[in-house]
C-alpha cells in the first residue's frame, strides 16, 4: 500500500519542480498537491490502523504524514496565495525530521537504501526551507533540479521495484545512490546553483504561492 503512495509522490514532486523552474501555473499544481497530499494522510492512517502494535509498521508510516501534510500546506497555499513562510519552516521540521527516520531505516529496519533515499528528503526539505522559508529566490532553479531528479530516484524507481518485487534492501544499492546522490546534486550546484543564477538576467515569475 505504501508503494502506491510512493508512486504519487513521484508525480507530485516532478510537476512541484517543474512549478519551480517556471513550467507550471501554481495554481495547476495546487490540485494534484491536495490529491496526494489527502492520499499520504489517508494511507498512513490506514496502515497504523491494519498495524496492529507493530512498532516498526507504525513507525514506517508516521514519517508519511510529514510529506502528505506538505503537499497539503502547499496546495492550499497555492490556490489562497498565500505567503511561503509557513510551508517552508514547516520544511525544515520535515527536513530534520526525516534524518531520524533515515536513522531508524539504518539501524532499525536495517532497510539501507531507504536511509539514504531519507537523506537524501532530508536535503530536498532543507532546500525547500531556504527556498520558502528563508525567502532565497537564488536557490529556487537548483532546488527545481534537485526536485526533478529526486522526484524519480527516491520515489518513483524505488516504488516501481517495490510493486514489481525487485527491490533488495541491500547495502550495495544504499552506497550507489548515496555517491549517485552526491555526484549529481554537486554536478546541479555547478550549473544551476546561486552563483549561476545571479549572473544570468531573470524574468519576473510567479512565485509558488502564486504571488
Amino acid at each position: 500500500m505504501a508503494s502506491v503512495g510512493l508512486l504519487y509522490v513521484g508525480a507530485v514532486l516532478f510537476v512541484n519542480a517543474l512549478l519551480l523552474l517556471d513550467r507550471v501555473d501554481g495554481k495547476a499544481a495546487a490540485i494534484l498537491n491536495l490529491f496526494v497530499g489527502a492520499l499520504q494522510v489517508v494511507l498512513p492512517t490506514l496502515l497504523i490502523l491494519q498495524a496492529g502494535g507493530d512498532i516498526k509498521a507504525i513507525s514506517a508510516a508516521a514519517g508519511i504524514y510529514l510529506f502528505g501534510f506538505t503537499y497539503l500546506y502547499v496546495g492550499i497555499g497555492l490556490l489562497a496565495g498565500l505567503d511561503t513562510t509557513g510551508v517552508g519552516w514547516f520544511s525544515l521540521f520535515v527536513s530534520i525530521a526525516a534524518i531520524v527516520f533515515a536513522l531508524i531505516n539504518f539501524f532499525e529496519l536495517r532497510d539501507h537504501p531507504f536511509g539514504v533515499i531519507w537523506l537524501m528528503w532530508s536535503f530536498l526539505w532543507f532546500l525547500f526551507f531556504v527556498t520558502l522559508g528563508l525567502k532565497r529566490e537564488e536557490f529556487t532553479r537548483y532546488t527545481g533540479w534537485v526536485t526533478l531528479v529526486q522526484a524519480w530516484v527516491t520515489a518513483v524507481v524505488p516504488a516501481f521495484l517495490i510493486l514489481t518485487g525487485l527491490y533488495e534492501p541491500s547495502a550495495a544499492w544504499a552506497i550507489g545512490l548515496a555517491v549517485f546522490a552526491v555526484v549529481v546534486f554537486a554536478l546541479l550546484w555547478v550549473v544551476a546553483g546561486p552563483a549561476r543564477t545571479r549572473s544570468r538576467p531573470t524574468a519576473p515569475t510567479e512565485s509558488p504561492t502564486g504571488r
